[in-house]
């Protein structure tokens, strides 16, 4: 049988996530916290549970949980969306990006992405029968090449994927930045899928700058969340995508036939938290700035070098100082002879740059960061 996606394997993720767990390894690599979400969000979802909230909720979502979406992007990018017309729930923010890139590429089609990209965005284009081009952001900030990103659109680009702040390495877009992008579209058909599940996850006083806040991308942007990196929960894989109606619409023929809706009382839950607690997210960017700060404190007496994340729960390090290994060998002998897992750039690039980074996840106990830099700082 001939493979849809020859040159597909198994994530890097859940590579080196096994590869922690075989070796006994401090796993900084998989992007989810060792601490639990929120007491009361616990609490309420064992009272929904146990209300018998555990059938087919709308395909689309819950009503109450889209209401308190739209009430949230209002609140913080001033966009007016419509809940009945433009906010679908869907299972995990990967859901939302495949059914995104299904509704709207077809075969021939040119999707560009940015390298290094996360791991899921080409594999949905070449499912849809489209083609990926891929531009690579600029060293050492991981900014866009603005000037290789002209020279690549054309009259065949359908979609564009915009992911901020960004994973894995941990740049942010600005308004100038959206600006420049919505200015460069202008003159074609072409769409914004942006990818913003760590939109809480923004330091050092920066605001997140969604696509829903600015006007004209507004119009031709799919703009993706994620309830599971949000509240700590990513096991939950709750997400949310909102867009245009005329665009909603196809994304949801998508979504129908992929999960159709996505569990009940976990939706209900949410909702009741949102409206309860909304001081959690405003408290975020806080919390993983103080975390940020703990793990580049403790590795400051390494050999390795870096700058800090400016969103995220991610920080790159460079690690040229003490090992020649390229990145996928080093991370490999760092997981099974030194006992902490971290993710090498080489999977998220068509061809990787000669360049010795590692990347971290810092969305973990004090203790757990603890433990790991001491291993780092002896290396």
């Amino acid at each position: 049988m001939q493979s849809k996606l020859p040159k597909v394997g198994t994530t890097i993720f859940t590579v080196m996530s096994k590869m922690a767990q075989d070796y006994g390894a401090i796993n900084l690599s998989q992007g989810f916290p060792d601490f639990d979400c929120p007491e009361r969000l616990r609490e309420l979802v064992v009272q929904h549970l146990n209300d018998r909230k555990n059938q087919y909720p709308p395909m689309a979502g819950i009503p109450a949980l889209r209401q308190q979406i739209a009430n949230k992007v209002k609140d913080y990018y001033g966009c007016d969306a419509d809940p009945e017309t433009e906010v679908t729930i869907t299972s995990g923010a990967t859901e939302a990006l495949f059914d995104a890139v299904q509704a709207v590429v077809a075969a021939g089609d040119e999707v560009i992405v940015f390298d290094p990209a996360y791991d899921s965005y080409e594999p949905a284009v070449q499912l849809a029968g489209g083609r990926t081009i891929h531009v690579p952001l600029t060293l050492p900030d991981y900014s866009i090449d603005w000037d290789r990103l002209e020279q690549a659109i054309n009259s065949r680009t359908r979609l564009i994927i915009i992911n901020s702040p960004h994973n894995p390495c941990g740049s942010i877009l600005n308004r100038t930045d959206h600006d420049r992008l919505a200015l460069l579209i202008r003159d074609y058909d072409i769409l914004i899928l942006s990818d913003e599940v760590y939109e809480h996850m923004v330091f050092d006083g920066v605001k997140h700058e969604s696509v829903l806040g600015h006007e004209e991308l507004r119009t031709k942007s799919f703009a993706v969340f994620s309830f599971g990196k949000t509240y700590h929960a990513t096991g939950w894989k709750l997400a949310y995508c909102i867009a245009p109606e005329a665009l909603t619409t196809e994304f949801r023929k998508i979504h129908q036939y992929v999960t159709f809706t996505t569990s009940s009382f976990v939706q209900f839950a949410i909702a009741d938290f949102m409206a309860e607690c909304p001081e959690h997210t405003r408290e975020l960017p806080d919390f993983y700035e103080q975390k940020r700060d703990t793990f580049c404190n403790l590795i400051t007496p390494s050999r390795l070098k870096f700058t800090p994340s400016k969103g995220t729960y991610f920080q790159l390090v460079d690690y040229s100082e003490i090992s020649d290994k390229s990145d996928v060998e080093f991370a490999n002998y760092l997981t099974q002879e030194k006992g902490v897992a971290a993710i090498p750039l080489a999977p998220f690039y068509e061809e990787p740059p000669e360049t010795k980074i590692i990347r971290f996840c810092f969305c973990k106990d004090d203790s757990t960061l603890q433990q790991a830099a001491k291993i780092l700082c002896e290396l």
